[in-house]
């Protein structure tokens, strides 16, 4: 692993996080924070993992400014998203996974998110995805459950697992950190290194699965 460059954005999405830092009410706030009108109000942010450049606002994501799934008023409008795209562009040739860490649900998936359909390596994916949970599975007896995002869990067109697949990388995949039963997304800081630990393990699992292949 020490033989390969890992490029690691910790935190894209820095103006949503400040917000839901912010109160009790704003908790469970998923998107940007740029101001948008509607119907007489102003809405705030787009979700950024609806506003990638590659089948941009097709089923779902929203129209509509107010929703949690607002796909932006054109692909690529936030900064956050740009900011993704322009680095994915600069290691596509040659870098090999492209993985982004969500929460949570206890999931690996891979493209694609817009349609039911697999991309043509997708047992490629599925191997590097089946490794990750069993990996966790044998160091925690937590189960990750893996496949592709529509027909794991739901579809969710303009999503970045889907652009990094398109923009060249081997095998993309997005992981959603555990939940811990009842606990979901807002666990208690004293669990914080065990969910690390346990992610870790996944994501090594992974990364050597895609030396071997790759």
């Amino acid at each position: 692993l020490k033989d390969y460059d890992w490029v690691i954005l910790p935190l894209v999405n820095a103006d949503g996080y400040e917000h839901s830092q912010s109160g009790t009410l704003a908790r469970m706030w998923r998107k940007t924070r740029q101001p948008y009108q509607y119907a007489g109000q102003t809405c705030y942010g787009a979700d950024p993992n609806r506003n990638f450049a590659f089948h941009w606002n097709e089923e779902g994501a929203s129209s509509n400014p107010c929703a949690d799934t607002y796909a932006g008023p054109t692909a690529f409008s936030e900064p956050e998203t740009i900011v993704v795209r322009d680095l994915m562009h600069s290691l596509a040739d040659k870098g090999i996974m492209y993985l982004t860490i969500h929460s949570y649900g206890n999931y690996l998936l891979y493209p694609w998110g817009w349609t039911s359909d697999l991309p043509d390596n997708w047992e490629d994916l599925d191997a590097v995805a089946r490794t990750g949970a069993e990996a966790i599975k044998n160091a925690t007896g937590t189960e990750y459950t893996y496949g592709s995002s529509t027909n794991v869990l739901y579809i969710a067109a303009g999503a970045s697992d889907d652009y990094g697949y398109y923009a060249g990388f081997n095998v993309s995949i997005t992981m959603e950190l555990t939940g811990a039963g009842s606990i979901g997304f807002n666990p208690p800081v004293t669990r914080i290194d065990e969910f690390v630990t346990e992610t870790w393990i996944g994501i090594r699992a992974m990364a050597e699965k895609l030396i071997e292949m790759y």
